[in-house]
């Protein structure tokens, strides 16, 4: 039986792994046990900053912790499929930074491993499990805006990126797509649920060889379209607007809401507000505690064949790019 608490360790103490940890302490019977690093100085400071007793200077001794119940993947795009099988192979439950992989070759690889071990992983895309997005699941089953015609999902933000920061790093899988494209490739995923018929994109290939910005349209079956931006170039709103034949639904900041409105034509428009507990990153913590602890391998609501999909639909956007990462021809 699993015990009382849930055991999480740390893979890579990063930025995202700061915001991550912060949710965790807001959760009742989670324990940050453990925390890895290359570098024993990271993991101390980590460690000391948020009270974590252990602390490992290599990622193989945190995936052999005998006392963990799961581990949070979140170092650069390109190690996460190899980080991931480590802790995989040591029968530890993998919650991974989103994208799971840098390309989809990588996914069906860790995705088959989970699989083949029969243990528990999850994309660590922390918008799907935020309580509005719960509500609007329901708008959209529940046909309150009819049929589903247009979604329009933009995030874009100006940062003076130094040239070895990872986010413009080629060899790091740097780039606006992977980093924040994915979040409205994730949503369009959400609200039509089929991969896209047609996809068409441009995008601005910056001084590092990365995409510093893109625009992609996608067509879908029965003829509705997705129009999606993302920029490391450009600040932006970073709403998304769902449309459809008898009203709408909007989300501003949709990537990390906490309100949404529902539009119907003739009828009081309807607001969802529901604040975080802490940071946000605690939903994403408590499904994977909640699917482990009933013996689930994968989340049902970012199952593994999604996630597959999503970086499914980034290749192709790249190709027509001509955008490759190191680890693509590997």
């Amino acid at each position: 039986m699993m015990k009382e608490r849930f055991r999480w360790g740390i893979l890579g103490p990063g930025f995202i792994a700061n915001q991550f940890v912060k949710g965790l302490k807001a959760i009742d019977g989670a324990e940050v046990l453990a925390v890895g690093s290359r570098s024993v100085e990271r993991a101390n400071s980590f460690a000391d900053e948020y009270g974590i007793p252990r602390r490992y200077s290599s990622y193989k001794e945190l995936a052999n912790d005998p006392d963990l119940d799961a581990i949070y993947v979140c170092t650069p795009h390109p190690f996460h499929c190899e980080n991931s099988i480590l802790c995989l192979e040591a029968g530890k439950a993998v919650l991974c930074e989103k994208p799971l992989t840098i390309n989809a070759k990588e996914a069906r690889k860790v995705i088959e491993y989970a699989r083949a071990k029969r243990v528990f992983l999850m994309e660590a895309m922390w918008t799907r499990f935020l309580p509005v997005y719960t509500n609007i699941r329901q708008w959209l089953n529940s046909g309150a805006i009819g049929d589903i015609s247009m979604l329009k999902a933009d995030f874009g933000y100006r940062e003076a990126w130094g040239f070895d920061d990872r986010h413009v790093n080629l060899l790091l899988g740097g780039g606006a797509l992977l980093d924040i494209g994915v979040y409205t490739i994730s949503l369009a995923s959400l609200v039509f649920k089929e991969h896209p018929s047609r996809i068409e994109s441009v995008s601005h290939i910056g001084e590092t060889g990365v995409d510093q910005q893109a625009a992609m349209v996608f067509g879908y079956s029965k003829g509705q379209l997705a129009q999606l931006s993302c920029s490391m170039d450009t600040n932006m709103p970073h709403d998304a607007w769902i449309f459809g034949s008898k009203g709408s639904i909007y989300i501003p900041g949709f990537w990390r809401t906490t309100t949404a409105t529902l539009r119907r034509e003739g009828e009081k428009e309807e607001i969802v507000e529901i604040p975080f507990q802490a940071t946000g990153y605690e939903y994403e913590a408590m499904e994977v505690m909640e699917c482990v602890r009933e013996g689930k391998l994968e989340s049902e609501i970012a199952p593994l064949d999604e996630s597959l999909e999503i970086i499914k639909i980034m290749d192709q956007i790249r190709a027509k790019w001509g955008l490759k990462y190191p680890g693509d021809d590997v």
